[in-house]
């Protein structure tokens, strides 16, 4: 009997350590938490939209607690749609290449750097390198208008500077051609003159200096922009604009046909003087009277 009572009370012992050593069961459980990474799949956008717009997968979070699993979705709205982001982001190209413009006018047209790197005062670039086309050739060699052709006190036949420009706006249009100087502006006392050069298309065409009098030096800026007239005039002589009117018997045969001379006199002084007119202006009033 006693030796049953010690073996139970032993057996109890032992179960009393055993139990010491092991984890309590009133501890409370550990909970582990593992975060699954989140995948992001992106499909560059090109100029065609894409009938499905790539999409962003939802991250998601996983919980074991105590041998049950316990997912988290982190995703507030459900799938991101990139698309919505995209749109418009990249714009398309608007603006037509350089290469498909071309230009209304007949020939071939330098680029600016060509021209800009040039120095006019002193360069001779492009002279007599190249016949300008037959379109271009036809326009400046066209027959001047007898009722373009103006006429001088002095008997002297003219073409108005307006009329050139208008020549060289319609063979090689507005920027096609320029006037640039050579030299300084020379004031001296009656006279302004001034050299320049005519390019067109970015080629030195002709070279002439022009001049201007005036009276008054209050006159000499209306003098200088007289004196570019004037050198224009000279250098489309190059271009055969207009060449009737350095024509000898082109000048005798229209002063026979539209002017007329006749005796004028001075109103102040009273002194009478031939002076030269076309026959269908008005006759001469003031300071020459007829």
């Amino acid at each position: 009997m006693m030796s049953a009572f010690t073996n139970n009370a032993h057996r109890a012992l032992l179960l009393g350590i055993r139990a010491a050593r092991q984890p309590s069961l009133t501890r409370s459980v550990l909970c582990s938490r593992t975060y699954a990474a989140s995948t992001r799949t992106w499909t560059p956008k090109t100029s065609t939209p894409s009938s499905s717009p790539p999409k962003v997968a939802k991250a998601t979070a996983s919980t074991s607690v105590g041998g049950a699993d316990i997912t988290e979705n982190l995703s507030t709205s459900g799938e991101i749609d990139v698309s919505g982001t995209m749109n418009g982001s990249i714009p398309l190209e608007t603006v037509p290449s350089s290469a498909s413009l071309s230009s209304p006018f007949p020939g071939d047209f330098t680029t600016a750097g060509d021209v800009g790197s040039t120095d006019w005062s002193t360069s001779y670039h492009g002279l007599s390198t190249q016949a300008f086309s037959k379109d271009i050739a036809n326009m400046l060699l066209a027959p001047v208008d007898d009722m373009d052709i103006e006429m001088k006190p002095d008997g002297l036949i003219y073409l108005p500077e307006i009329k050139y420009r208008r020549v060289l706006n319609k063979a090689f249009g507005p920027g096609g051609w320029g006037l640039a100087p050579r030299s300084e502006t020379n004031v001296g006392p009656k006279v302004v003159s001034r050299e320049y050069a005519l390019v067109c298309q970015g080629r030195l065409v002709a070279v002439a200096r022009g001049e201007q009098e005036y009276f008054d030096p209050s006159n000499i800026p209306t003098a200088t922009e007289g004196c570019k007239s004037n050198a224009l005039m000279r250098c489309c002589k190059d271009l055969g604009i207009a060449s009737e009117l350095w024509d000898p018997r082109f000048i005798r045969e229209f002063k026979a046909k539209y002017c007329v001379e006749v005796f004028a006199e001075h109103v102040p002084t009273k002194k009478k003087k031939k002076l030269w007119r076309r026959k269908d202006q008005p006759k001469f009033d003031y300071p020459w009277k007829e």
